[in-house]
């Protein structure tokens, strides 16, 4: 064992440590998607491999047949690893970073067989047995990572039996109010709500034509999708029964920059404008457009209960879902049912603002933002798709309807149940001070502000929530 074969192993570590902890867990949260499980088994089994390999190399000399054993876990986990790049292909789309490191990882791990093996075959042409070798500081540390890759590989299988334990409610259940056939556009259909929405209408035997900027994502959509990248690929003829429009650019990924806040109101407005010129040039219009909002037109008002007839307070949230709900008003004049779904938060594994909280709540490390005190509106996911058919099947439901589940919260209530369902404690308060400093505006609208908004227009007309209560809604998707 060469300062260079250390040397590069001590890379590999680093490239691994890094791969787990910003892409598995922090940006992908692989131990939250039902769809990786098998992807988080071979990552557990992997990481015991490596446990197994940290110890024996910093600690032991092995000869004959047991060094022809460790040749032959180096083998499998080459195997692991090809089986593990098939997966990833077939169940998500990584992120270039993660491609890139996938790519550095092998390299080097290439470069580390090219020099460990010579001395494993050196090892094997002795008799069998074994020799204790102690090296200081690299023995310590060898100790430190094989301690290390086997609470990964524990956390995964851990994962794993959870993620078995979850199940999703078959997506063509969500839009039974639709009765007849339907021929529906969605904006935005490769994102978090758009895309459910998308699985839930062709599962259910209805022509959905879906909008999509990135071809790349295409594959997100279960067939049968029609799929185009602009809505000048849509001729005159075209007949369209219903036009849900939800594209738009993140709002929560980012500071609220000048420049961010400009492209947040621009991506709206003028996908709206788009969809609104498509109607118009339509030679038969669309029964409804569903056009997305957000609770966020309210502002910010403490306690104060908030329906669909309550005014509006001034903020960066209201001027954007003002505008947004302005460009899709030309569509009334076209003869055509606008209604302004007006969203809370939306709660899923998959997507949503909760992803951002599950991994440090899981390891006990989630609590109230600044005083707790202010609320969340919020909705399942799965209600919000059965809101939308139930909004286009219902003619003479138009204007704003809030889309959020009967029974707001305040953030210290959201937290605590959270917390619950994790079994973990909530008591780790993030100060409201800090999240000014370092948000701005975003943390005030965003996280420290709220709004207390109840679904009249939706209760009014008979809709029934399946998750009424938050407690409901964690127990469905956690």
């Amino acid at each position: 064992m060469t300062p260079l074969l250390w040397t590069l192993i001590a890379i590999q570590i680093a490239m691994g440590v890094f791969d787990t902890f910003y892409h598995h867990e922090f940006t992908e949260r692989l131990a939250w998607r039902p769809s990786q499980r098998f992807e988080l088994k071979l990552h557990g089994i992997r990481n015991m491999l490596y446990a197994l390999l940290f110890l024996v190399l910093g600690w032991l000399e092995v000869y004959g047949v047991l060094a022809l054993l460790i040749v032959a876990v180096l083998v499998a986990e080459i195997v692991i690893t090809l089986m593990d790049f098939v997966e990833e292909d077939l169940s998500r789309k990584l992120p270039p970073s993660e491609r890139i490191n996938h790519t550095l990882l092998a390299i080097n791990y290439g470069a580390i067989l090219v020099l460990l093996l010579p001395v494993l075959i050196g090892w094997a042409m002795r008799p069998l047995g074994a020799t204790i070798v102690y090296q200081g500081l690299l023995s310590i540390a060898a100790t430190a990572c094989a301690i290390g890759a086997a609470l990964c590989g524990l956390r995964d299988f851990a994962a794993m039996r959870r993620l078995g334990r979850m199940r999703s409610v078959a997506a063509h259940g969500l839009v039974e109010k639709l009765a007849s056939r339907k021929t529906v556009l969605i904006t935005g259909a490769t994102g978090f709500i758009g895309s459910r929405l998308a699985a839930s209408l062709s599962g259910a035997g209805h022509d959905v034509i879906a909008l999509i900027r990135n071809p790349a994502k295409a594959e997100m959509l279960p067939p049968p999708v029609t799929l185009i990248t602009s809505l000048d690929q849509l001729a005159a003829a075209t007949q369209i029964d219903a036009i849900v429009n939800l594209a738009g650019e993140p709002i929560g990924n980012g500071l609220w920059t000048e420049a961010k806040r400009a492209k947040i109101i621009g991506s709206r407005v003028d996908m709206t404008g788009e969809v609104v010129k498509l109607i118009a040039r339509l030679d038969r219009k669309p029964e409804v457009l569903v056009s997305g909002s957000a609770i966020g037109w309210y502002g910010l008002w403490a306690d104060q209960v908030l329906t669909e007839s309550a005014k509006s307070h001034a903020s960066f949230s209201h001027e954007l879902c003002a505008a947004w709900e302005a460009a899709a008003r030309p569509a009334e004049e076209l003869g055509v049912r606008v209604v302004y779904l007006r969203i809370g938060l939306v709660l899923g594994t998959e997507g949503g603002f909760i992803t951002r909280m599950l991994t440090p709540f899981e390891f006990g490390l989630g609590g109230p933002l600044g005083t707790g005190r202010q609320w969340m509106s919020w909705i399942e996911r799965d209600d919000l798709i059965r809101l939308i058919a139930y909004v286009m099947a219902t003619p003479d439901l138009s204007g704003p309807v809030n889309a959020t589940a009967p029974i707001p919260v305040t953030n210290a209530k959201f937290t605590e149940e959270l917390g619950r369902r994790l079994h973990r404690p909530a008591i780790f308060r993030i100060p409201g001070s800090l999240l000014r400093r370092v948000g701005g505006g975003f943390a005030d609208e965003l996280l420290l502000g709220g709004q207390r908004v109840l679904p009249n227009k939706a209760l009014s007309r008979g809709f029934v929530f399946r998750h009424e209560t938050l407690r409901s809604a964690f127990e469905a998707i956690l």
